[in-house]
């Protein structure tokens, strides 16, 4: 069985009321649809973040 990676935006404080939900088959793809779900449902530059907030959005992988 191969494990899959999610990550769902509302996990991250203030974000609670986003329904993006991403998944893939490892923590780098999920990382990278981070990035695009950031740039075009929030409008925010992924560019921007911190090395802090990489570890947060991360530590919120759901390895399942």
């Amino acid at each position: 069985m191969t494990s899959k990676y999610s990550y769902a935006c509302k996990d991250y404080p203030g974000m609670e009321a986003c329904p993006g939900y991403l998944v893939a088959e490892t923590e780098d793809e999920v990382c990278k649809l981070i990035e695009l779900h950031a740039s075009v449902a929030h409008n925010e530059d992924p560019g921007e973040y911190s090395d802090e907030d990489w570890k947060y959005l991360k530590a919120l992988i759901k390895n399942e």
